[in-house]
C-alpha cells in the first residue's frame, strides 16, 4: 500500500512541483515550501497567482498580486526577473533557452535569458500562455482563439480562429497540436501540421459538465487527460487526427464527485486522478486498473507532481492538506 507523507500549509496551495526529489509547494499567500530534511520556506512577496515548473532548467517561476515574477531555483533561493508594478501576474509559461513569457491585460512579455523582453499585443485579454515543444515559439489564448508568436523574428502573428472565450492553451508534446480549455465545458484543438497557408484543423471536445481547469499529456504524447467531469477525460492522440472521430476514455469514475486534477506519470501510461474531496487514484490506461493513493481529505486536489523516478507523487489542496505519495510504499 503506498504510503502517504503529510504536510500541513495554512490555506490555499495552488501548485506543487519537484525540483529534483525535492517536492515545492507554492501556497496562494506568497510562500514556496520545500520539503528536504524538514519544511524549508522561501518567502516571494504578498500573494501568488501562479507558479509553474521550468522544464528546461531545475526551477519554478511564480507570479503574483504585487507584479513580481521570479525564479525559484532548487536551493529555494529566489530572483526577481520582471516587475510591473499594480498589475496582476496570473499567466506564465517558460520556454527553451531561458525564455519566460508572462502576461497582463492584452499584453504578453517575453523575457528572454539576456534580459531583453519582447512585446506582443492582443486585441482581447490573454488568458493562457504555452511554449511550443522546438523553436521559440509562444503561443496566446484570448477570446475568440488563439495567436502564435514567432519570438525571435517580426514575422506576423499566425491566428487559430474559434469564437468563445479561450482560458488555456497547451502544445502536445510533439508539437503537432495544439489544445484550449474553454469558458464553456469544453476543450477545442487545432491539427498545426498543415501546409503552409492551409487552415489548421479543428477539433471539438464537448459533453464536460464543468470548466477543465487541469490538463495533462502522457510521456509520448499519445494521451491528453482532463478534469471537468466525475472522472478524468482522457482524449487519444496516437492517430495523425487526434481525436477526430474518437471516443475518449473515462477513468477512475466516481458518482458526482468531479475530478479536479490530473497528472501523467513521467515514463509510463498511468494517470493520477485528484478529486474534489481530496481522493488521489493511480489509473492504469492499458487495463483501466485503479489503485488508491490517498483517501478523501479535507479539501479538493488543486494541483499533483511525479518525481522524475515516477516514484513519488506530490499532491496540493485548497485547503492546505498537502503531502507525498510514497507510490512503492
Amino acid at each position: 500500500m503506498p504510503t502517504v507523507a503529510p504536510l500541513d500549509i495554512d490555506g490555499h496551495v495552488l501548485a506543487v512541483e519537484f525540483l529534483g526529489d525535492t517536492p515545492f509547494f507554492a501556497s496562494a499567500a506568497g510562500t514556496v515550501h520545500r520539503l528536504e530534511g524538514g519544511d524549508k520556506i522561501s518567502e516571494t512577496g504578498q500573494g501568488l497567482l501562479t507558479c509553474i515548473r521550468d522544464p528546461h532548467s531545475d526551477s519554478l517561476v511564480a507570479g503574483g498580486e504585487d507584479g513580481r515574477v521570479q525564479r525559484i531555483s532548487a536551493d529555494g533561493s529566489v530572483a526577481e526577473l520582471a516587475h510591473q508594478p499594480r498589475k496582476w501576474i496570473s499567466q506564465l509559461a517558460a520556454g527553451p533557452q531561458g525564455a519566460v513569457a508572462y502576461a497582463y491585460g492584452k499584453n504578453t512579455f517575453v523575457r528572454l535569458t539576456d534580459g531583453t523582453t519582447k512585446e506582443f499585443a492582443e486585441e482581447r485579454t490573454v488568458e493562457g500562455l504555452a511554449f511550443a515543444p522546438k523553436g521559440l515559439r509562444i503561443g496566446v489564448a484570448r477570446y475568440n482563439g488563439v495567436s502564435l508568436h514567432w519570438v525571435g523574428t517580426s514575422a506576423p502573428a499566425v491566428n487559430l480562429e474559434w469564437k468563445g472565450a479561450h482560458t488555456g492553451v497547451t502544445f502536445s508534446p510533439d508539437g503537432q497540436f495544439l489544445v484550449t480549455s474553454m469558458q464553456e465545458n469544453a476543450l477545442h484543438g487545432w491539427k498545426l501540421d498543415s501546409k503552409p497557408n492551409a487552415e489548421a484543423r479543428h477539433m471539438r471536445m464537448t459533453g464536460y459538465p464543468a470548466k477543465v481547469k487541469s490538463l495533462s499529456w502522457s510521456a509520448k504524447g499519445k494521451w491528453l487527460a482532463s478534469s471537468g467531469a466525475p472522472a478524468a477525460i482522457v482524449w487519444p492522440f496516437q492517430g495523425k487526427d487526434g481525436p477526430m472521430g474518437k471516443a475518449p476514455l473515462e477513468l477512475g469514475t466516481r458518482a458526482n464527485i468531479m475530478a479536479t486534477s490530473v497528472k501523467f506519470h513521467p515514463a509510463e501510461d498511468i494517470l493520477a486522478i485528484g478529486f474534489i474531496d481530496g481522493m488521489v487514484l493511480a489509473v492504469r490506461i492499458a487495463d483501466g486498473k485503479e489503485a488508491l493513493l490517498r483517501r478523501p481529505g479535507k479539501g479538493a486536489i488543486t494541483a499533483m507532481s511525479w518525481s522524475k523516478s515516477g516514484k513519488l507523487l506530490a499532491f496540493a489542496t485548497e485547503t492546505g492538506d498537502c503531502g507525498v505519495i510514497d507510490i512503492a510504499g
